[in-house]
């Protein structure tokens, strides 16, 4: 006999006509956080009618991303990405997501990521080079002009200069503001309004589609002179066999670059301030990639003896996850455990709040890389999340996870980054959680002696 199927129930706390909106609004982080004290299933109100329900389990996570997947779609947040234009990858659905998703997995399978560390090192090195003695460095906007370069030299064969890179990136997080207010504030007819947010997200996309179309109008001048994710998406055709038009891989590339340097450069930047707080940690940092790259530069063979620097970034990606909140929406009426969800629910959770979970990590708010070390009792199955999991898992993690190590290698190898006296740094939640101010000041430094090892 089955138990009887149970409602999610509402979480405390909601006020007449808003709802839970205000936690939402003013105090995002903490809110996720305590409302994994509520249990499995807990719903929020969004003003007077709307309803979203959050999954703390990560048991019930685990088979809704798995073995349930394809009763949900995307959901509320990527809906809203789709100001980007058309139905990319990120935010497609059903089998022109399944089959783009297959096309271009190759490019970014891990082997053949390999054959962009040259790249990636080469990109991000002028920038690290350009730094000065004591420049005080604006480390986010840093990190994110070497991620979108690492993205756009490695799959797009673009190496643009630092102002219009700069114009670039700032495009880009116009358009992911914009993305996150409309998700959290879902009334269509605001998005509509001429307000200066809107205005600014619209012309913040006009100069990203104008830039990849720049890059798409070169490769169709010259075919043969490129070989990437591009030159491969010119070759995709749709279910009726008809090649992808100019705007469909205008969407396709402007998301991938979107969601491929924000999350990198978010990890950066926290795993710097963190070892930045610790000189123990930065010491033993220093001394790996001096013993590994024993003065070369950083190659393919370097990066599987880089292991405490893997762990340096496993332990940013859990304690400083990027995605405070994702979102999937019901497709048809689903049983969660003991919880029945109807067709049409909203659904949100928290890798940030799940990773920072005391019943799953001890001490979870100290940074300890040493955590990862395979002698330490590990999290349960599920727990450790950071590119999703399931058919929607990130396709571009192992290129992330490469990137990252690359630039980590590379800065530390030739400098340390001091924080700036009397300043402070806090977690932001928007698209990502990123830092609020991260000054920092380059001080350069002298490699520890060591020799190759053969």
């Amino acid at each position: 006999m089955t138990a009887d199927l149970r409602t999610a129930p509402i979480a405390p706390g909601r006020i007449p006509l808003i709802g839970h909106a205000l936690p939402l609004l003013t105090d995002r982080l903490a809110y996720v956080q305590r409302l994994r004290t509520y249990g499995p299933i807990v719903q929020l109100v969004i003003g007077p009618k709307k309803t979203i329900t959050v999954i703390n389990s990560f048991e019930l996570l685990q088979e809704m991303l798995t073995r349930k997947s394809d009763h949900f779609s995307k959901g509320l947040l990527f809906d809203k990405l789709k100001i980007f234009g058309g139905d990319p990858l990120p935010v497609a659905e059903g089998k022109p997501h399944l089959k783009r998703r297959r096309l271009m997995q190759p490019a970014l399978h891990r082997e053949h990521v390999k054959g962009y560390i040259e790249t990636m090192r080469a990109t991000a090195q002028p920038s690290v080079s350009a730094w000065r003695d004591q420049e005080i460095l604006h480390v986010c906007n840093e990190m994110q002009l070497m991620a979108q370069g690492v993205v756009m030299a490695a799959l797009f064969s673009s190496n643009p200069e630092r102002g219009p890179a700069q114009t670039i990136l700032d495009s880009v997080d116009t358009v992911f503001k914009a993305a996150l207010t409309h998700a959290m504030v879902p009334i269509p007819a605001l998005e509509r309004l001429p307000t200066r947010g809107n205005r600014r997200a619209r012309t913040a996309n006009t100069v990203l589609h104008e830039t990849i179309a720049g890059i798409i109008a070169d490769h169709r001048a010259g075919p043969d002179t490129y070989d990437d994710l591009v030159s491969l998406l010119m070759t995709v055709q749709d279910e009726t066999g008809e090649n992808l038009s100019d705007e469909e891989i205008t969407a396709e590339i402007t998301a991938l670059l979107a969601a491929g340097s924000e999350t990198t450069a978010v990890t950066l930047a926290w795993l710097f301030h963190e070892i930045a707080r610790n000189p123990e940690l930065e010491r033993r940092l220093h001394e790996e990639v001096d013993t590994v790259l024993a003065g070369n530069e950083l190659t393919a063979e370097h990066i599987p003896q880089l292991t405490f620097t893997r762990r340096l970034i496993d332990e940013t990606l859990r304690l400083h996850n990027p995605a405070w909140i994702l979102t999937r929406r019901t497709t048809a009426p689903v049983q969660l455990g003991q919880f029945n969800l109807p067709a049409g629910t909203d659904v949100m959770w928290s890798p940030y709040a799940m990773h920072r979970d005391p019943h799953l990590y001890p001490d979870p708010l100290r940074f300890d890389p040493d955590r990862w070390l395979p002698e330490r009792p590990q999290p349960p199955r599920g727990a450790f999340i950071p590119f999703g999991v399931g058919k929607r898992m990130c396709i571009g993690d192992q290129f992330s996870l490469m990137e990252t190590t690359v630039i980590t290698a590379l800065i530390a190898s030739h400098w340390r980054l001091k924080p700036v006296p009397g300043t402070t740094t806090r977690p932001v939640p928007e698209i990502t959680v990123h830092p609020s101010t991260l000054d920092m000041i380059a001080e350069p430094r002298k490699r520890t002696a060591t020799k190759a090892t053969t």
